[in-house]
């Protein structure tokens, strides 16, 4: 090992050095970061306000909603000053913050989604039995294990990359801390690392997207086979939303986490994080809101009662 000083802290990197650019990318985030703000907190007023909306599926969007702004906001802000000011410094300890709530919500909005998965299921092909499995008390319990394993996860993973010794170059090559841009700055042994977090992602990423898959498959057959196209459409309404927010969302974070941490271009991996960092939470008001009757005819009933 090379004779160095310990890094005690780590440099983002912006897309681009040119001041315009970076004042184009400030817009950009920030345009994108306050209308995710906006659309996820209209989503969880409406159905806080609205009681016909108080059901598990709109208990689980809610909790997906609250989730959607504390992920974006754990790195756009930091992002915007990068952009902006140029000021590029994360201390360890903050970038060790930032890894682990970024993880700890990836994870949690794993698993709501996959939760929502299983309600669609339920009520669709157990419809008979819906109001017995799917009770209030099981739906808090299901959003508290999610976050509590969460936070599990999250530890572990932290833990075992900021036990690594970072040595060499303190520049990470992405506008916010993650785990596979740390590990190529490693001067450690990271084999073991990126083992874990290939099985842990498979285990846990491949685990619900085969859970979700098999709901669907079922949620389709039992569709398909309803003796009118009012109740197709009305059925397939509730989960076209939910399958575009798991494409985008699961697709672009395998593309990251199952990538190998070899070489690659660096402007690459970053539009790839944007993808699942900045997208799947700004989008996710925007498909519940255009393509959910249900949303859009409640907003419309608020929007009467308190400003006409």
């Amino acid at each position: 090992m090379p004779n160095s000083t310990r890094v005690s802290e780590f440099l983002l990197t912006g897309f681009s050095d040119v001041w315009e650019f970076r004042v184009l990318h400030t817009m950009l985030f920030s345009i994108m970061y306050l209308a995710t703000l906006t659309g996820n907190l209209l989503i969880v007023t409406v159905i806080i306000i609205d009681q016909r909306l108080h059901t598990p599926m709109y208990f689980f969007l809610l909790n997906l909603s609250v989730w959607d702004m504390c992920y974006i906001s754990v790195t756009v802000p930091k992002a915007c000053v990068i952009f902006l000011l140029n000021n590029r410094v994360i201390s360890l300890v903050g970038c060790a913050a930032q890894i682990f709530l970024v993880v700890l919500c990836v994870y949690t909005e794993f698993l709501l989604l996959t939760i929502m998965a299983r309600d669609r299921y339920v009520a669709i092909c157990q419809p008979l039995h819906y109001h017995v499995i799917m009770t209030p008390r099981v739906c808090v319990q299901m959003a508290l294990a999610s976050v509590l394993s969460g936070l599990v996860y999250a530890g572990v993973h932290t833990g075992n990359t900021f036990h690594l010794s970072f040595c060499h170059s303190n520049v990470v090559h992405q506008f916010f801390c993650d785990i596979p841009p740390l590990l190529k700055l490693s001067c450690s042994d990271t084999l073991a690392n990126e083992i874990v977090i290939f099985a842990s992602t498979m285990v846990v990423g491949g685990g619900c997207f085969s859970f979700i898959t098999m709901s669907y498959i079922h949620i389709f057959s039992t569709v398909l086979k309803f003796p009118t196209s009012g109740e197709r459409s009305k059925a397939f309404s509730t989960c076209i939303p939910h399958i575009l927010i798991v494409v985008v969302f699961l697709g672009s974070g395998a593309a990251v986490y199952l990538k190998p941490a070899s070489n690659s271009p660096l402007i690459q991996d970053m539009i790839i994080s944007v993808f699942y960092s900045v997208i799947p939470p700004f989008l996710n008001p925007v498909i519940y809101t255009l393509r959910n009757k249900q949303i859009r005819e409640a907003l419309r009933s608020i929007t009467k009662r308190y400003l006409f």
